[in-house]
């Protein structure tokens, strides 16, 4: 499998990265090269396997007068580098802040190999592991993880360290292939231990980096120049439980919101505080600085062969009107967001074709609820008022109500002749379909950054005695969905194809989620049509740490969400309310009994969730064989601070999921057992 120098020179040209040749170095004697990992303090990394190649990762910045400007690539089939199996040279430059990309090719499917880079002083960076998939013919199983939301500076990263020491102690078959994570890998938004000296809400600061430049708004502090969100990578990857799990796995990555802005949608940064602003350098800026640390075969359009990150001229301009699909056709919008590409396909073997979206970049603007009003019952929504505005238009086959109904009053329908709201956008959306259908994997697992699960509450079954009534007519309480549209036009395809093994992966709600995929809930007709899981964050608070910090005792509502205890604790009623509605909290609050509170449950209100834990940390862990989809949730104590124990510290539970692979016009079924742990208040 040698290269010949005219098919390496094409090859190199086509797809732009220093690539691996095996003729200059297949049966090396191993280089007498010094391990200083000081000299790459960002470590190593791979990433987006495919059964033949990888991308290798890492940053090697200068020191003093000393700049390196290449570094040299080994790869070997052993830790000890006894053997140089392939390798090449890398270059690296100020331009893509001493950062390289290295595409290792012509290697074995389904292989582990050993890489590290060597500097032109003969100094070596750590050794790093990686993986190639499956063959495209193979029916081995497959075996990933995927995670979200990470936040070093504000808590430790014990569950990588977990999932290290469990994945080292297992069988050599048995061992992962890769980590797929989705998106919120930094934190642009950060609070500085000198603006709050008594943490953010319960948690402790650590001052791990200072933007450059940066914009002060409020009490925390925002990315504005390509160095300050080089910055936030830059301190992330000296985190040694993210940098272990870099060097030890092959990565899979997408962006969520906070690798560009808070709560932004295409170019337009939007933040805490009443910060809103157009942002197209920002965008530009955010997608460069991913694109220079995380290793992924991702596309700038106009620049095939993605050596450095050419970034567009743009200008910060006002969005002030947007077309049918709720996207801006400001020229520097268009040029902003379309300046890195990474929607994706990767295969591994016949059992798993993973489907990338980026759900950001094309979003539409969000609607406003001011409207319809329900103070009283924060984070959530009135169910069918959410609905109209948010298919806008396109409502009711494109015959959206006048007005809406509303606490016995009607109301003039504000997004009557407004776009759908969107997150993938009709493009990409039709893409999506098409990659969808064409699969002719078992399992068409779409890495999807938020999920597409509705979340929401019965507040229609409160008594009187609990403050103001749920208004009338509203439906449920919603307290998480949208992109209605999109979700729709999906879900209708995958049941008019017949399409199985649908399964959706996500991260973003700091919550783990494990339920069937379906177009509509009771009172419509439920449907499945899939399966989903949503992994707890990494590390950043969960929406129950934060009632804990914040909610007043003596509000009426609060046992809805939280539930006193005499000695102290704090039962989390928020997953009872949601799971099984309020009746059940209710006799929960009253008996202490969980076995009393089931029986007065609501079986309309979540027909699709087999778990729901606003509570939890950790991640997933996915393993799909050809006729079964197999998912593990492992939930960890609040990670505070870094846990030193070498096995990352203690499990909270341990949650599997089981789904068979379903026959067309069936519907999939999901069987749940505990392995560890006590979830009986989030089951």
């Amino acid at each position: 499998m040698n290269l010949s120098r005219r098919k390496f020179l094409q090859t190199s040209f086509l797809i732009g990265f220093a690539v691996t040749t095996k003729k200059d170095w297949a049966n090396e004697i191993p280089s007498l090269s010094v391990e200083r990992r000081d000299l790459f303090p960002q470590g190593v990394a791979s990433g987006d396997p495919t059964e033949n190649s990888v991308i290798l990762w890492t940053r090697r910045p200068p020191v003093n007068d000393s700049v390196t400007k290449k570094v040299q690539v080994e790869i070997s089939t052993t830790p000890e580098f006894k053997k140089i199996l392939a390798g090449g040279t890398a270059t690296i430059s100020a331009d893509s802040d001493w950062t390289c990309r290295f595409l290792a090719k012509d290697l074995e499917p389904n292989h582990v190999y050993w890489y590290r880079f060597i500097d032109d002083h003969g100094f070596a960076s750590r050794v790093g592991r990686t993986m190639t998939a499956h063959s495209n013919n193979s029916d081995a199983p497959v075996r990933f993880t995927f995670v979200s939301c990470q936040c070093p500076n504000e808590a430790g990263l014990n569950a990588y360290r977990k999932m290290i020491f469990e994945d080292e102690a297992r069988a050599k078959d048995q061992q992962l292939n890769f980590v797929l994570h989705l998106g919120d890998f930094i934190y642009e938004v950060t609070w500085y231990a000198e603006d709050n000296p008594n943490g953010n809400r319960g948690r402790r600061i650590r001052d791990l980096y200072k933007f450059p430049q940066g914009r002060k708004v409020s009490n925390f502090h925002l990315p504005v120049t390509l160095e300050d969100y080089r910055t936030l990578y830059r301190a992330y990857l000296e985190d040694p439980d993210l940098q272990d799990a870099r060097a030890r796995w092959p990565f899979v990555c997408v962006w969520d919101n906070h690798e560009f802005a808070w709560a932004g949608f295409q170019s337009q940064y939007v933040a805490g505080g009443g910060y809103n602003a157009p942002a197209q350098n920002q965008k530009v800026y955010a997608n460069q600085a991913w694109w220079e640390f995380i290793p992924a075969m991702v596309q700038q359009p106009g620049n095939p062969k993605l050596e450095n990150f050419i970034a567009p001229a743009v200008v910060d301009t006002p969005m002030e009107e947007f077309n049918d699909d709720g996207l801006s056709e400001e020229p520097n919008n268009l040029i902003a967001i379309h300046s890195l590409k990474i929607q994706r396909v990767l295969r591994w073997g016949k059992n798993v074709d993973l489907l990338l979206t980026d759900n950001w970049s094309f979003r539409s603007p969000d609607m406003s609820t001011d409207d319809f009003p329900v103070n009283e019952f924060p984070r959530v929504s009135p169910q069918i008022p959410l609905e109209i505005m948010n298919y806008g238009k396109h409502y009711n086959d494109g015959n959206p109500p006048d007005t809406i109904r509303f606490n016995g009053k009607d109301i003039p329908n504000p997004t009557k002749d407004v776009f759908a709201q969107t997150f993938l956008g009709s493009e990409q959306r039709k893409w999506f379909i098409e990659q969808l259908g064409a699969s002719k994997a078992k399992w068409k697992i779409w890495g999807h950054t938020f999920g597409t699960t509705e979340v929401r509450c019965d507040y229609q079954n409160l008594p009187g005695d609990l403050g103001k009534e749920w208004p009338k007519d509203v439906g449920y309480a919603v307290m998480d969905n949208r992109f209605l549209r999109d979700k729709d036009l999906i879900f209708d395809f995958i049941r008019d194809q017949k399409i199985t093994g649908f399964c959706v992966v996500a991260g973003d709600r700091h919550a783990f989620t494990a339920g069937l995929v379906s177009k509509n809930l009771p009172p419509k007709k439920f449907e499945p049509l899939g399966v989903e899981f949503i992994t707890g964050s990494i590390s950043q608070q969960t929406l129950l740490e934060v009632l804990e910090v914040t909610m007043a005792k003596d509000k009426p509502k609060r046992v809805l969400q939280l539930i006193d205890q005499a000695d102290g604790t704090m039962i989390p009623s928020v997953n009872i309310t949601a799971l099984h509605g309020v009746l059940s909290t209710l006799k929960l609050k009253e008996t202490g009994d969980i076995k009393q509170a089931l029986a007065v449950r609501n079986p309309d209100l979540a027909p699709h969730l087999k778990l729901l834990d606003f509570g939890g940390h950790g991640y997933g862990l996915v393993t799909a064989t050809s006729d079964q989809l197999s998912t593990e949730f492992v939930c960890i104590p609040r990670p505070f601070e870094r846990s030193e124990q070498p096995d990352g510290g203690p499990v909270s539970y341990r949650v599997v999921h089981r789904t068979q692979l379903w026959k067309a016009g069936e519907a999939p079924k999901l069987e749940q057992e505990t392995l560890e742990g006590d979830p009986q208040y989030c089951i």
